[in-house]
């Protein structure tokens, strides 16, 4: 499976051939919230009615659960509420029985560190639709490192209890899909400068290197990447968007043909392996070349392991406080002030088993003044003014439809062989002329 690029004088352009599936468009911003079909908004009344007779969902004010989060789960299964339901029902008890929201807020920081250091890294840039762009090099996940790191998950210190069944190695690395949903995408969603600005962000472009990876070091790390795939897959669907495989060898087809199987055809429909000669015109065509890394052929200077290289544009819009120009070490979150019109990044976990919590920074919301849905009291996103505010006291704190669980968009039988195609376009080149 290979991409396939064409130039048309100094633009490059990218074609594809799997635009939907069973006939329903799949590429941002379809079906995400302003850009839903009738039958779309249809099943999301439906399913938001059947979660509520469920008693798995309370609308608030302020909603138990934001829009953008149950979206996922009804994009993740094609739109048929019954098998949303399921999914959002078994991750829902899975988040409680494993404190996950605990286990961010507490984890160590040396120990959020190591397990940052080892998978997906935001570059602190995104793509030309805004979404957050991430590199992962796998080549630093050798047997020896795992080995190491798993031998240290299980002492690690977290006022989270597991349910015995998900091993601390890999709870220590959904800390990090925390981070994705809690901190970078709300923050992308609250940066104006791209199209579809009013479209929340829920998910994330990936550049994987695989170079320099030999096959008996897939083969070593394939029962460790297969459990953590399942599981991410599981519990935090639709967070993938394209996925762009780098420096892939010859026998990378084998590799290949575990891979795809360890996820839905959806996410393997984004999943693009590119030839050395076609990286750089694919990757211009989707991000800009000031926020590629200079070892793919952009401009950015960012290298495996660093911090983030935070886009001008963040660090214009922010304002920092307590001594901070960047964002620190460990896990770091998003809480409504001022009514909701502006947002304040706490950093929290722990050191030497001491919580933090310090203010980071303020960032406006982009539509202040527009009547917009409350966000939700607990999500895997922005937390409310119920939660009090670092620097200030914050405030304090239907009928069901039958008959609808079954709602779908098109039967399992429509769904098309997506493994076979080429790079589909954004849709317009995103507004980044302020973005570096």
């Amino acid at each position: 499976m290979t991409a396939e690029s064409t130039t048309s004088g100094s633009v490059h352009k990218v074609k594809s051939t799997s635009t939907s599936i069973g006939g329903h468009e799949i590429g941002y911003p379809h079906g995400h919230l302003g850009h839903l079909s009738a039958e779309e908004e249809a099943a999301f009344v439906a399913f938001k009615a059947f979660l509520v007779e469920k008693g798995d969902y309370k609308p608030g004010p302020p909603p138990s659960h934001d829009d953008q989060t149950l979206l996922r789960f009804l994009r993740a299964r094609r739109w048929v509420v019954a098998d949303a339901y399921k999914q959002f029902k078994d991750t829902e008890d899975w988040r409680q029985a494993n404190h996950l929201g605990v286990l961010y807020d507490t984890i160590d920081l040396e120990a959020y560190e190591q397990s940052r250091k080892l998978y997906p890294q935001w570059t602190g840039r995104r793509d030309r639709r805004g979404i957050p762009l991430y590199l992962f090099e796998i080549r630093h996940l050798d047997s020896k490192t795992v080995a190491a790191y798993e031998k240290q998950a299980d002492t690690a210190y977290t006022k989270a209890h597991t349910d015995g069944n998900t091993p601390p190695k890999l709870l220590r690395l959904f800390a990090l899909y925390e981070n994705l949903t809690r901190f970078v995408q709300p923050m992308c969603t609250e940066l104006p400068d791209r199209d579809f600005a009013r479209t929340p962000i829920t998910l994330s472009t990936n550049i994987v290197d695989v170079s320099g990876v030999s096959l008996r070091q897939f083969w070593n790390l394939k029962a460790h990447m297969q459990a953590a795939s399942t599981l991410a897959t599981a519990h935090y669907p639709e967070t993938l968007d394209r996925i762009f495989i780098i420096g892939a060898p010859m026998f990378f087809s084998t590799v290949w043909g575990w891979i795809k199987r360890w996820f839905d055809p959806i996410t393997v429909s984004k999943i693009f392996i590119l030839g050395s000669h076609e990286v750089k015109p694919t990757l211009e065509a989707f991000i800009d070349p000031k926020n590629i890394p200079k070892k793919y052929g952009g401009e950015l200077d960012f290298n495996w392991g660093e911090m983030p290289n935070l886009d001008p544009f963040i660090k214009s819009t922010v304002t920092w406080e307590n001594g901070f120009t960047a964002f620190p070490k460990g896990p770091v979150l998003w809480r409504e002030i001022d009514g909701g019109k502006k947002l304040e990044c706490v950093a929290v976990g722990t050191e030497n088993q001491k919580e933090r919590e310090v203010r980071v920074c303020i960032l406006p919301r982009a539509f202040p003044d527009e009547p917009a849905a409350p966000a939700p009291a607990v999500t895997t996103g922005v937390e409310t003014e119920a939660v009090p505010p670092v620097s200030a006291a914050a405030p304090p704190a239907d009928a069901a439809l039958e008959g609808v669980k079954d709602l779908k968009i098109s039967d399992d039988a429509a769904t098309a062989d997506v493994s076979e195609k080429v790079v589909e376009p954004a849709a317009e080149p995103a507004k980044t002329e302020a973005i570096a």
